[in-house]
């Protein structure tokens, strides 16, 4: 028997509906045992700019490295940094 959901509000805006969220449990207003698995191919993570100093030597054998495999070399750090934060020990 499937019990009565409450009706989701309207937001005003997506701070109002996050807020809401925060303090509200979803199961009272939405039925997860009939929910679908989605996949959103096109959704990017979110990022954020750091500095990093790094030895002039090792940033220009980062830089000729990421030449080699043809990758801009920003792009072959944070490569070499998600492998090493998956090693399994």
């Amino acid at each position: 028997m499937s019990r009565k959901r409450k009706n989701v509000p309207a937001f005003a805006n997506e701070a109002e509906e996050r807020a809401f969220w925060e303090n509200h449990d979803s199961s009272d207003y939405v039925d997860w045992s009939t929910a679908q698995r989605v996949t959103l191919p096109n959704l990017k993570p979110t990022t954020q700019s750091i500095s990093l100093r790094l030895p002039i030597s090792l940033l220009e054998s980062i830089k000729i490295a990421a030449n080699s495999r043809d990758v801009p070399y920003q792009s072959l750090i944070k490569i070499w940094l998600n492998e090493k934060v998956h090693e399994v020990h």
